[in-house]
């Protein structure tokens, strides 16, 4: 790491609100390509450089979650030659990145029905998922034959067979009920959503869990997104006042703090 970027890391680390979970919808490649005159395979090759830049960078920062918008269910309805691309892309990526995974501590997830995955993409996905288990630095997790919509679905599913099996009362659902059903129950929301190409929209992604997420757009095409503009939206997040439902009198004055997901805990008084 260079001294002017290191000192642009320590600035943000000094202010004591980073992102515990920043979510990017990496979005451009094909457009990235086609301006240049390639095919649009090659721009999501270009994009796996600035994946692993973008890893470090937040490894480094020390933040905790890393969510990638890798490969979206409807995504499956593209050219079938270009869906081929990305899985031969997965799968060399998940071999090839694992030992830069390892020595940075980064434990690999997936988000998804990645079951539908090719074959070989799938083995080799989760081969480096098994290898980086117990790394304890930034959790990467990829969001695969993923959508939100998709996502609630398979939560309604889950919660239905509960009830219906008797595990589980109608009354006992409530939101937290519901996170631990979706695909990312072991996971903590994301505070930071980034969205890449100058698209303004969520595009059916992870629609429950961003129902309180900061979202910030840029028209940087993902292969040309660099350390410079991973900075800029942590710097926009941070100038921001979180209120979620309270007034900015209740935030400033600190008599109510939000904790978990979409609780909240009175501070000062016991919980005995």
């Amino acid at each position: 790491m260079d001294p002017q970027d290191a000192e642009i890391q320590d600035a943000l680390k000094a202010q004591d609100n980073l992102p515990r979970h920043i979510a990017i919808i990496m979005d451009g490649n094909g457009r990235w390509a086609q301006q240049r005159g390639l095919h649009r395979s090659e721009g999501h090759r270009s994009a796996r450089d600035v994946v692993r830049d973008i890893v470090r960078a937040c490894g480094e920062l020390q933040v905790d979650i890393l969510t990638l918008f890798t490969f979206g269910t409807d995504n499956w309805s593209r050219p079938w030659t270009e869906v081929l691309s990305l899985m031969q892309l997965l799968r060399d990526a998940s071999v090839e990145e694992l030992d830069e995974l390892q020595e940075n501590r980064v434990r690999l997830v997936a988000t998804g029905a990645t079951d539908r995955l090719a074959k070989q993409a799938r083995r080799a996905l989760m081969f480096a998922i098994s290898e980086t288990v117990q790394n304890t630095g930034l959790t990467l997790n990829l969001a695969l034959s993923y959508d939100g919509r998709s996502d609630i679905v398979h939560a309604v599913r889950q919660i239905a067979a509960e009830v219906e099996g008797g595990r589980l009362r109608c009354d006992q659902v409530d939101d937290a009920c519901f996170s631990r059903a979706l695909y990312t129950s072991n996971l903590p929301d994301p505070d930071l959503l980034i969205r890449t190409s100058g698209e303004m929209r969520l595009s059916n992604f992870m629609l429950w869990q961003c129902a309180y997420t900061e979202l910030w757009f840029t028209p940087v095409l993902w292969p040309d997104f660099r350390r410079e503009h991973l900075y800029e939206a942590i710097r926009s997040y941070q100038s921001r006042e979180r209120r979620f439902g309270q007034t900015s009198a209740q935030v400033r004055s600190g008599k109510e703090a939000r904790v978990g997901n979409g609780k909240l805990k009175k501070v000062g008084l016991s919980t005995a």
